[in-house]
């Protein structure tokens, strides 16, 4: 069983979110918050797996709650909900350890299988939005002249180095199979091991790096 915790300002929202989904076996909304400051009172004190936190909040807003419970409760991952018109609060929030971001107006069927790939220690790299995402942190943040030589990257194989960048064009495995002529299962593979060579930890952070060292630029 999956236990998740909403945290949003709005009621309605939330009330939205768990009719979504108290519908599967899998997923049990276990508390709500409606600020930060509540929502990592609510962490400590059930622990939940996955926490499905708003960004722009009175009080404590997602952010310190995000950069609080990635630091204090690792079991507990972070995903982001967002609007399209992405913020500095979302960019941070990266940094502060989300495990990734969906938007408000996702479908039902993606709201759950996020929950579910979080809850699975994976990061939510959906396309449609990780791209935008990305990209426009990366255009904030550029790289510098020559961070493609980033010492860490040395430690992947040249095929590690092919997913790599296939992961941060928003591919699924699947895709990436498809891409580079490999099995899911191989791509699987490569992916386990990329992570704790560059001492990440999941797609998103891999996402972020790949494009911040420049083995990956935005058009």
């Amino acid at each position: 069983m999956i236990n998740v915790l909403l945290v949003d300002d709005q009621p309605l929202l939330r009330m939205g979110f768990r009719l979504v989904l108290e519908t599967q076996p899998d997923i049990a909304v276990v508390g709500e918050a409606g600020d930060g400051a509540e929502a990592l009172a609510q962490v400590a004190a059930i622990g939940p797996d996955v926490v499905l936190m708003d960004v722009r909040m009175p009080g404590m807003d997602g952010l310190e709650a995000t950069e609080r419970i990635t630091r204090d409760h690792a079991g507990s991952r972070v995903l982001i909900l967002t609007t399209f018109d992405l913020d500095e609060y979302a960019f941070a929030a990266l940094h502060a350890g989300a495990a990734g971001f969906l938007l408000k107006n996702a479908q039902p069927a993606e709201l759950i299988a996020g929950i579910r790939t979080v809850a699975a220690g994976d990061g939510v790299v959906a396309p449609r939005l990780t791209r935008v995402l990305i990209e426009t942190f990366t255009r904030r943040n550029p790289a510098r002249p020559g961070s493609a030589d980033d010492p860490r990257l040395d430690r992947l194989t040249d095929r590690e180095r092919e997913v790599l960048i296939e992961m941060a064009k928003g591919l699924s495995n699947a895709e990436i199979a498809t891409e580079l002529g490999l099995s899911e299962a191989t791509v699987k593979t490569h992916v386990s091991r990329i992570l704790p060579k560059l001492g990440l930890r999941d797609r998103v952070q891999a996402v972020v790096l790949a494009y911040q060292t420049g083995l990956l630029r935005p058009p």
